[in-house]
């Protein structure tokens, strides 16, 4: 575009004062702070008039320059900016336990419950009989120990800050023995090496990759071992020639030499996974039966409930990491607490856990009632665009969050595909919508998992879809 255009479209904008004088600007400012609606007046001109002066094709044109025209630029950065950006999304990709879509979805009942009781002050730590101060996780850890047989826990924030208080309190200056092969790395780079040296520990690699043997343990003890470690391989599995030693063994090892065994878990089961068609997980219970010291693991994995990292086990050692200091940097918040006791009465009943429960109810799901959904979804893509070609499709979908990483959970989906977008702009556009739908992609095509659907997605994906049909 010549510079003597240019110069004359960018003279043509027009000010930020002559744009918050117009009516509809003065209604936002009624609903908005000053600042902030100002900000976004600015932004508008500033992303024109680089439009114009980057403009070499002759597109940005006068038609642009109208306050009409800037105006609904600002409009879209209000509501951008007025718009929490943690808001419902859409999971159809299969994957429950989604770590991008904040893993579990907690149950209704659990959050219809919790509402009107965060509206004002709650029984944090305080005791209703005495009046006095209490922790504030002793309601919930009456349940944990109702439901592991444990004599006492306490909850974190999570189940990295669990492993971390763990080997702080009980095993500072000393030396801790783990096999080679459970040397794990998880997400956000959480190496178990590099906790247990943040930990002021010594690591004793004892094994081989894939193969351990209860000697090696023996081998390892010396007078600087404080504890014996058992993690759990929760994102990865080794496969083949393989050996390792059983909660079992080790516990009756660590107890022969006066030591404590901590048993990490990882995504924590407190139910039998076989009872879903997947393979078996180790239970907390189990761990806590066969006396296991410390037994950590997650709180919104297995359980469902919020972020957080949950230790069970003998009280002289649950009360050790209390008294840390770690502990109360730790700690859980009063929401994470409350979701989570709630969480867990569900674990009482195993049939209105299936009912009641997200992550239960989807694992329960048969393959009719699957096909049946697809279909239902199918049929509301196709009816909302004639753009949009659909169609039912076996897919696979996963557990997700590290649990169980190399077991798929077949099912059915919705592929999709509209003529002149390719599948990469369809998921964008599934993603960017007033809705964030998130999907995969296989054979430039979009799939739609059903497994993960919840009430009321399909008429959100039907809604979204008639959006693209109508603007293609």
């Amino acid at each position: 575009m010549a510079a003597a255009i240019k110069q004359e479209l960018l003279r043509k904008l027009p000010s930020i004062d002559d744009l918050i004088k117009i009516d509809i600007v003065a209604a936002w400012l009624q609903d908005h702070p000053r600042t902030l609606v100002v900000n976004c007046v600015r932004d508008a001109i500033d992303s024109l008039r680089q439009q114009i002066l980057n403009d070499s094709t002759g597109r940005c044109g006068v038609q642009h320059i109208s306050s009409e025209f800037i105006l609904g630029i600002v409009q879209q950065n209000l509501c951008e900016r007025t718009r929490p950006h943690l808001r419902r999304a859409v999971n159809a990709t299969g994957i429950i336990l989604h770590t991008g879509l904040g893993r579990a979805v907690w149950p209704t009942c659990v959050v219809d419950d919790i509402i009107n009781d965060l509206k004002g002050y709650v029984t944090l730590a305080i005791d209703e009989k005495t009046g006095k101060r209490c922790e504030r996780d002793t309601k919930v850890n009456n349940m944990l120990c109702e439901l592991t047989g444990a004599e006492a826990g306490i909850v974190v924030n999570n189940n990295a800050a669990a492993t971390t208080l763990v080997l702080a309190a009980m095993a500072s200056n000393k030396e801790v023995i783990v096999s080679r092969g459970q040397l794990i790395e998880i997400g956000g780079s959480f190496r178990l090496p590099e906790v247990m040296e943040l930990s002021r520990c010594k690591l004793v690699e004892v094994g081989s990759t894939n193969r351990t043997h209860l000697r090696d343990y023996e081998k390892a003890l010396t007078e600087n071992t404080a504890a014996v470690f058992r993690a759990h391989p929760s994102n990865y599995r080794i496969v083949g020639f393989t050996s390792s030693v059983g909660v079992e063994e080790l516990t009756a090892l660590a107890h022969e030499h006066d030591l404590p065994m901590i048993d990490d878990l990882g995504a924590g089961a407190l139910v039998d996974l076989a009872d879903y068609g997947l393979p078996h997980e180790p239970t907390v219970q189990h761990s806590v039966q066969t006396g296991a010291d410390i037994v950590l693991f997650s709180a919104d994995k297995l359980i469902g409930a919020a972020q957080g990292g949950i230790l069970v086990g003998k009280e002289k050692f649950i009360n050790k990491c209390r008294k840390h200091p770690l502990y109360r940097a730790f700690r859980a918040d009063k929401s994470s607490l409350m979701v989570l006791e709630r969480t867990l009465m569900l674990f009482r009943d195993r049939e209105k856990l299936n009912r009641e429960h997200p992550l239960y109810m989807m694992l329960s799901l048969k393959p009719d009632e699957l096909k049946q959904t697809a279909q239902q979804l199918c049929d509301a893509i196709s009816k909302a665009s004639g753009k949009v070609a659909a169609a039912v499709i076996d897919s696979a979908g996963f557990l997700g969050s590290g649990s169980l990483p190399m077991e798929k959970l077949p099912g059915f989906g919705v592929g999709v595909s509209v003529d002149g977008m390719s599948a990469d702009s369809l998921g964008a556009e599934l993603r960017t919508g007033e809705v964030p739908i998130f999907s995969r992609i296989s054979e430039e095509k979009v799939i739609l998992d059903v497994r993960t659907l919840l009430p009321g997605d399909i008429d959100a994906i039907a809604k979204t879809f008639a959006m693209i049909g109508a603007a293609q």
